[in-house]
């Protein structure tokens, strides 16, 4: 009896589930299924880590891709459990019709499949269409309200995109063709295994530029300044699930890409150094975000200039590397992805019972609604980093190796950060406390999510598991 392997299910999964969702007229049953296929992704990702297969030509899953899946169907999973109380209000309100929703959860489904094959290809040019098919359906989605605001949020991000993903082409072309004199023509310059094995011997010129190329390129989808134009409009005018998956999840993606390449160029030893220019558009990211947050007056608009801030520090640490700044990165990375998710979460509900985005007229949220304000206050805690919570167990690793390596750029970086949380402390007080304003409609809200994602965030802040401790060890150890 053929027994269906781990990967099988966590590639097939979501992209036959895409063909049954989009036949399904009734959307509590798309909802059901929604989750149940994403349940089942998720525990196929779970045993990658127990039992991961042998790498071939086209997939490779190694201890730094196992990291990005397992996270990347976890946060999908809990997304499909909060997407499925949020898109029923959505249909009850008449914001959208049950045939945009079969649409809404196909694309979803296809958006996971994209984001699975990306983390898991061992070619160059599979892992950039994967990305591209990824970037194409969470555009749809975006667009789904099919209003004036959230259409041209949809074009504005397929345009830079677009343009993100053509230099991504062209730098993934140039190191095909730094590759060609050495393996040979044909599919083993595209393979990574094959690539790692003998990028010494490549021409150090052309993998300079294609790293440039691919910086800028998969940096657009990252968020990073000055690419970063498309991500506030998509997060602000698309429905709030795929704000969750574009913070916790898409962002990571295209962070994956930018490592992998980091990897290869590192190891030509002349080539140039891929840290300092990581470094650059890490603090630029950071500092023109945290000035960014105090401008905000859309609630989703301010969480999305958080994530740029926060892409900033992670590709930031990842540029420092050495074993303890990229421990860091994969830390700061993974509690990212859990509290701006549970964030978005909670932010999905509140702007339904709302009926509104503004902030300033939302507020006292631990009066009137005391599960979702108290939900956002830890999760605003988090992500500004506050102790005792993961998110400052990673700023504080960031900040500590960056003074004993390079004492001058840790200045910026900490005033980066101190502006950030004072912007997001300021914003915070207004919506959890004081008098209740705004309008207060009945939402059935779904707790489990968000709380989920803030119980793994307080706990590891607090103690992090010595298997988990090891295993970030060891790809951090990897990536140089």
């Amino acid at each position: 009896m053929t027994i269906i392997q781990p990967l099988t299910l966590v590639l097939l999964m979501p992209l036959l589930s895409a063909g049954f969702l989009a036949l399904m007229p009734n959307y509590r049953v798309s909802s059901a299924f929604n989750v149940l296929a994403s349940a089942v992704t998720l525990l196929s990702a779970g045993l990658l880590v127990v039992r991961p297969p042998q790498p071939n030509d086209y997939f490779l899953v190694d201890e730094l891709s196992v990291i990005f899946i397992v996270l990347n169907t976890f946060v999908g999973f809990t997304t499909s459990l909060f997407s499925a109380t949020y898109i029923g209000h959505e249909i009850e309100t008449g914001h959208l019709t049950p045939g945009y929703v079969q649409f809404y959860h196909a694309m979803y489904q296809l958006m996971m499949f994209g984001m699975n094959v990306a983390l898991t290809a061992n070619n160059i040019g599979l892992m950039w269409v994967a990305i591209e098919m990824t970037t194409l359906a969470t555009v749809l989605i975006v667009g789904i309200y099919r209003t004036h605001q959230s259409l041209e949020a949809a074009w504005k991000y397929f345009i830079l995109g677009s343009v993100g993903i053509a230099f991504a082409l062209f730098g993934t072309i140039l190191v095909y063709i730094a590759a060609e004199p050495v393996v040979g023509e044909g599919l083993p310059g595209m393979i990574w295994t094959v690539l790692n094995s003998r990028v010494a011997e490549f021409d150090p010129t052309l993998l300079n530029v294609a790293f440039i190329f691919l910086l800028l390129g998969y940096g657009t989808k990252v968020g990073l300044v000055p690419l970063h134009a498309w991500l506030p409009d998509a997060h602000a005018e698309g429905p709030t699930p795929i704000s969750a998956v574009l913070s916790g999840l898409l962002l990571n993606v295209a962070l994956y890409a930018v490592l992998r390449f980091k990897v290869l160029l590192a190891a030509n030893p002349r080539a140039m150094a891929p840290g300092p220019l990581m470094v650059t558009m890490g603090l630029v990211s950071l500092a023109f975000a945290a000035f960014m947050l105090y401008r905000r007056r859309d609630i989703k608009r301010l969480f999305a200039y958080s994530s740029i801030e926060h892409m900033g520090i992670i590709v930031f640490a990842f540029g420092m590397g050495g074993p303890l700044a990229n421990f860091a990165g994969l830390l700061q990375m993974t509690m990212h992805s859990l509290t701006k998710s549970a964030i978005f979460f909670a932010v999905g509900h509140i702007t339904q019972i709302k009926g509104t985005q503004r902030i300033g007229d939302i507020g006292g949220l631990t009066a009137t609604h005391p599960g979702l304000g108290w939900g956002l206050v830890l999760g605003v805690v988090a992500i500004a980093g506050l102790p005792p919570l993961g998110i400052f167990m990673s700023e504080f690793l960031v900040v500590s190796s960056t003074f004993s390596r390079a004492p001058l750029l840790a200045i910026p970086l900490v005033v980066g950060l101190l502006v950030a949380f004072g912007a997001l402390m300021l914003r915070l007080t207004g919506l959890a406390f004081g008098e209740p304003v705004g309008t207060q409609a009945p939402v059935r809200i779904s707790y489990v999510p968000m709380f989920a994602h803030l119980a793994i965030v307080f706990a590891a802040g607090i103690y992090l598991p010595p298997a988990v401790v090891v295993w970030f060890q060891h790809v951090a150890s990897m990536l140089g």
